[in-house]
């Protein structure tokens, strides 16, 4: 069920909004809920790889939290250029899997 959430911005963003809203041939209300909707997906994302660049989650469990893909979620990590939380102790042991 739909909730109404009220705000205030500065005037000139609610010009831009406006002209965006004029632009896409859609009202006030549906520009600033897709604008909301992308914010938070971002946001999701960029706390969730942090989560994973620190080793608190797994890459799995990072596109959970975000509802993507595994493979969506891997496409933000080369976007975002992460570093893949992985030791050099890791990889011993990985290597020694291979011997």
């Amino acid at each position: 069920m739909p909730v109404t959430v009220t705000t205030r911005v500065e005037e000139e963003l609610a010009k831009i909004i406006d002209s965006i809203a004029k632009r896409e041939g859609m009202d006030r209300s549906t520009v600033i809920r897709r604008f909301l909707l992308r914010a938070v997906k971002d946001w999701l994302i960029e706390k969730s790889l942090d989560e994973y660049e620190e080793g608190k989650l797994t890459l799995w469990q990072a596109a959970g939290k975000c509802g993507l893909s595994l493979w969506e979620m891997i496409n933000e990590v080369k976007k975002r250029e992460i570093h893949v939380p992985y030791t050099l102790e890791e990889m011993k042991e990985d290597l020694k899997a291979f011997e």
